[in-house]
């Protein structure tokens, strides 16, 4: 059973004995999109009609993101485009963005994921969640860790929702983000890295 197979909330909570609550737990951290990167979205804004399509949301608003904030975290993660995982043959499938850690086998092999990133394809954020939080059981499977959070992300490149699962129990936060707070949208994901970070380790905040 693919993670695409799964429609809503209700379904995987049903199929996995999942709880759900909802809660503004999502802090902001300071992080500035660089120079570089609000030129490229703005020209991108300008002359592409990026939302034209599932695939150009992804490639010029979506991902850009991800790849952005993601910069400052290089050390420690690593940031997967359409990389397939399985748990078992009911929890399969490929999530459209995943960060995981960083292997010590190198750039080439999955560490242990963190956070899962889903775009809600045709806006569709009720089948768009069913999917992330199937992802998210998946993950927390494969990490062998059910006490620690794994977090998800749904969007369709204009709204911005968060959700977290830790043991079982799913928290939606409340607050949805547009993506005209870019700002805002930057230092959620940033947070959601940041927690996951070793002891004693800062974002590189010399990467440009």
């Amino acid at each position: 059973m693919a993670f695409t197979d799964f429609k809503s909330i209700a379904q995987v909570q049903e199929t996995f004995g999942i709880k759900y609550t909802e809660a503004d737990y999502i802090q902001y951290d300071d992080i500035e999109p660089s120079p570089a990167f609000l030129a490229e979205f703005a020209f991108s804004q300008q002359y592409i009609d990026v939302f034209a399509s599932e695939t150009s949301r992804g490639e010029n608003v979506i991902y850009p993101i991800f790849r952005e904030v993601y910069k400052k975290y290089v050390d420690c993660f690593s940031l997967w485009s359409h990389k397939s995982i399985a748990y078992d043959a009911q929890l399969s499938g490929t999530p459209d963005y995943l960060i995981s850690t960083k292997s010590a086998l190198g750039k080439t092999v999955l560490g242990t994921p963190i956070i899962v990133g889903v775009e809600a394809k045709r806006n569709d954020f009720i089948e768009g969640w069913g999917q992330c939080l199937a992802e998210l059981v998946a993950v927390q499977r494969i990490n062998d860790d059910d006490v620690k959070p794994v977090y998800g992300i749904v969007t369709d490149g204009e709204m911005w929702q968060f959700g977290k699962l830790a043991e079982n129990l799913f928290t939606r936060n409340e607050t949805v983000l547009a993506i005209s707070e870019l700002r805002k949208v930057f230092g959620a994901i940033g947070h959601l890295m940041r927690a996951n970070l070793p002891a004693s380790t800062e974002p590189n905040t010399s990467t440009a």
